[in-house]
C-alpha cells in the first residue's frame, strides 16, 4: 500500500471518544492530499457516491478524501462537493457539526483541534463550528441525539448553537428532510441510555412541533393528579420512555413506550384531566405516524397493541391483585397481541405496560405484577391442542369454537384458582 500515512488522519467520534475514555467501536479516518486514482492504486475499494469514500483492503475501516461543501438547494442533499489534494484538513473538519466532532488525531497520537474542540469537551457543551451548520436541517436531529447519547457526561447545548437550531425550525428547512433519514436519528435516539433528552431537545429547538406534532402538544394536557403526579402527559411520556429504556434493550419497546398516550392528544379540552377512551383514540394516530416515517411494520405493530390496551392490560388485576376482568376479555386481549403459540410480542408489549405504570412520580419503584399475571394467562391458552380438537370429530366453524370454548375454559380455571 502506497498511501501516505502522514497525511491520514483518525477523524470525528473515534477522537471525541477517545478523549472521553469510551471504547471506540468504528473509526473513520481523512485523506490530505490525495486521489480517487491514488486510493484505488493503493488497494483502496471505492464505496462513496456524494463524494469518495474508500475501504482499506484489510481491515475495511472507512477513508474518506479531505472535502468541501457548496450548499445548493433545501434538505439535507442540497449540497455540492468538491475535493482534491489541495484541500487542507482545517477546510474539511469546519464543515462538521459539532467542535467535538471537528478533531483530528495524527499516527504519533497528537490532537489537531483548530476550533477548540477539547475546551467544549471539557466544559460539556456543544457547539457548533462554523455558520454552516444551519445549511443542513439533518444536525437539529443530530444535535438532540448527541445530548442523549452523552447524557453520562452531562453534555449542553451551547446557547447560539440552540439560537442557531431555533433558526433552522422557523426556516422550514426540517420539512425537506426525508421521512427515512429522520427515523434512522429516532432509532440511534432511542437506542441511548437516556431518550428523552433527545426529544426534549427537539423540544427545545421547536422542531418536535415540526417532525412529531402528536407527541408536541402531548405537553399541553393535563391529567388526573392523584395517578399522575408528574404532570402533563408529555412529561409523563418522557419519563415512560426512560423506564422503558432502563427496563430492556429492546427497540420496539422503547418505541411503543414513546407512542403509547398519543391519543390523550386529541382528548376535548373540556373532558381533560380525564381520557376515557384515549387508548383506541391513540391508535390511528399510531399507525399514521408510523406510516409518515415508514416504521417496521413490526415496530409498528407492538406500538399499536401497546396503544390499544394498555389500559385494559392495567386493570387485569385489582389494587389488591385479584382478576379483574372476565375471561373474554382476556382472551381478546391475548389473541390480539398474537400470544398463541408464541408470547414473543405479549411479552413485549407487557414491558411497554410496566414502562408505562412506573413512568410516573412516585410509582417508579412500585411492583407491576400484572406483567407475570398476564403471561401466565398466556400460558394456560397455549394448552389447548388443536389437533386433538379436530380429532374429536369437530369441523367448519366449529372447530374455532371448539377452541375458543376450551380457552375459556382453561381461563376460568385459572381465574378461580387465582382467587
Amino acid at each position: 500500500m502506497n498511501l501516505d500515512e502522514s497525511q491520514v488522519y483518525l477523524v470525528g467520534g473515534a477522537v471525541r471518544d477517545g478523549l472521553l475514555d469510551v471504547s471506540v467501536c468504528d473509526k473513520d479516518w481523512l485523506v490530505v492530499g490525495s486521489s480517487p486514482q491514488k486510493m484505488l492504486a493503493s488497494g483502496f475499494h471505492q464505496v462513496g457516491k456524494d463524494f469518495p469514500v474508500f475501504l482499506h483492503p484489510k481491515t475495511k475501516e472507512e477513508y474518506a478524501l479531505a472535502r468541501m461543501e457548496r450548499k445548493s438547494g433545501q434538505g439535507y442533499y442540497g449540497f455540492e462537493v468538491f475535493y482534491d489534494a489541495s484541500i487542507t484538513l482545517e477546510e474539511d473538519l469546519i464543515r462538521r457539526d459539532l467542535t467535538i466532532n471537528a478533531m483530528a488525531e495524527d499516527k504519533y497520537g497528537n490532537i489537531i483541534d483548530p476550533y477548540k474542540g477539547q475546551e467544549d469537551l471539557k466544559s460539556r457543551q456543544l457547539r457548533h463550528v462554523s455558520e454552516a451548520f444551519a445549511e443542513d436541517p439533518l444536525r437539529v436531529l443530530r444535535v438532540a441525539r448527541f445530548v442523549a447519547k452523552l447524557a453520562p457526561f452531562g453534555f449542553k447545548v451551547a446557547d447560539d448553537t440552540m439560537q442557531l437550531m431555533q433558526a433552522m425550525s422557523a426556516s422550514g428547512e426540517l420539512k425537506a428532510l426525508t421521512p427515512e433519514r429522520v427515523w434512522q436519528e429516532v432509532v440511534k435516539a432511542l437506542k441511548t441510555s437516556k431518550p428523552s433528552l433527545f426529544f426534549e431537545t427537539l423540544r427545545k429547538s421547536n422542531a418536535l412541533a415540526i417532525l412529531f406534532p402528536e407527541l408536541d402538544r402531548l405537553y399541553e394536557v393535563t391529567q388526573p393528579i392523584e395517578h399522575h403526579p408528574e404532570g402533563s402527559v408529555g412529561v409523563h411520556t418522557m419519563m415512560v420512555l426512560d423506564k422503558a429504556a432502563k427496563l430492556t434493550d429492546d427497540l420496539d419497546v422503547r418505541f411503543a413506550a414513546l407512542v403509547h398516550d398519543l391519543g390523550k392528544g386529541v382528548t376535548p379540552k373540556n373532558l381533560w384531566p380525564k381520557h376515557h377512551g384515549h387508548e383506541q383514540a391513540g391508535v390511528p394516530i399510531v399507525q399514521s405516524l408510523c406510516q409518515r416515517y415508514r416504521v417496521p411494520k413490526k415496530i409498528s405493530f407492538i406500538a399499536e397493541k401497546v396503544t390499544q390496551w394498555h389500559g385494559v392490560i392495567h386493570q387485569g388485576l385489582d389494587k389488591n391483585g385479584n382478576p379483574y376482568l372476565n375471561p373474554k376479555t382476556y382472551l381478546k386481549v391475548l389473541l390480539s397481541c398474537k400470544a398463541v403459540k408464541s408470547i414473543e410480542f405479549l411479552e413485549k408489549v407487557l414491558l411497554a405496560c410496566e414502562a408505562d405504570a412506573k413512568g410516573r412520580l412516585g410509582f417508579e419503584n412500585k411492583d407491576y405484577p400484572q406483567r407475570a399475571f398476564w403471561l401466565s394467562v398466556a400460558k394456560e391458552i397455549n394448552k389447548v391442542d388443536n389437533k386433538i380438537i379436530i380429532s374429536q370429530g369437530h369441523q367448519g366453524k366449529e372447530i374455532s369454537q371448539a377452541i375458543e370454548k376450551n380457552r375459556l375454559g382453561l381461563i376460568k380455571r385459572f381465574l378461580i384458582n387465582q382467587g
